[in-house]
């Protein structure tokens, strides 16, 4: 596959945003405390998470963007084993405090080729903004592709929205103009009751694999105006990150 060249498209990112930091270290010993395992710490690492994640990605794949993020931000902490990359520990921050939500006013969606909305439901978009995002794109013609955390998602409206089979099996509601496009893992991907396979792989890590899948779909629907061809690629730049460990952003050597 040839590395995609740098195109003219333009895109709007409106979500939210963390930072995952990774603390590695050695292990040789447990507590004296408690029957818990002493990290002893080597390095950290900080890569871009949650809508910053979808926006490098979009990035790599040659698209302009422009970001509209909560300003407080989230930090996801992971206690990673150096030798063996195995997590031993998760510590979210920032999510207790009230994000909050974005200023309908500062949504201008004119000059862009899409709107892509990275909603994982911390508070930034609320109902009435992606309401208010799902009417100005249908009013503009502007396509908007939606991946949400939420339960209800009668809220987005003439668009396509991403979500993983979990979340599919958890939905309460979806508005009738709404195109569900739903990730199945290893067997793929399903829209319209078309099930579009991917190539079976050794699984590493499934961190940020569905913000690839979105900037992948958006990318190459922007390009070809065709789902099928931009649900194949999609799939195909996921398998990619899942052999990878951690948050990863797609590289040029990736899609050579």
């Amino acid at each position: 596959m040839d590395i995609p060249q740098p195109k003219s498209l333009k895109v709007l990112l409106i979500g939210d945003a963390c930072t995952d930091r990774y603390y590695y270290g050695s292990v040789t010993r447990l507590s004296p405390e408690a029957p818990v395992p002493v990290l002893k710490h080597l390095y950290t690492e900080e890569r871009l998470g949650m809508c910053l994640n979808v926006g490098a990605n979009l990035e790599a794949l040659g698209v302009l963007v422009d970001v509209l993020k909560n300003d407080e931000m989230i930090y996801k902490d992971r206690f990673v084993d150096a030798k063996t990359k195995q997590h031993l520990l998760r510590a979210d921050f920032g999510e207790s405090a009230k994000v909050q939500p974005i200023d309908p006013d500062k949504i201008d969606i004119s000059g862009y080729d899409a709107v892509v909305v990275s909603d994982y439901n911390k508070g930034f978009i609320s109902r009435s903004i992606a309401s208010h995002i799902s009417a100005k794109c249908h009013a503009a013609a502007i396509p908007l592709f939606v991946d949400s955390k939420k339960k209800n998602l009668e809220c987005y409206e003439h668009c396509f929205i991403k979500i993983n089979e979990k979340e599919s099996n958890e939905m309460k509601q979806l508005s009738a103009t709404a195109n569900l496009i739903i990730t199945l893992g290893a067997r793929g991907a399903k829209y319209e009751d078309t099930v579009y396979p991917t190539t079976e792989c050794e699984v590493f890590d499934v961190s940020g694999a569905g913000d690839t899948f979105m900037s992948a779909l958006v990318y190459k629907y922007l390009e070809s105006k065709d789902i099928p061809i931009a649900l194949k690629f999609a799939n195909y730049c996921a398998r990619i990150v899942v052999q990878k460990f951690g948050t990863y952003c797609l590289q040029p050597e990736d899609l050579k």
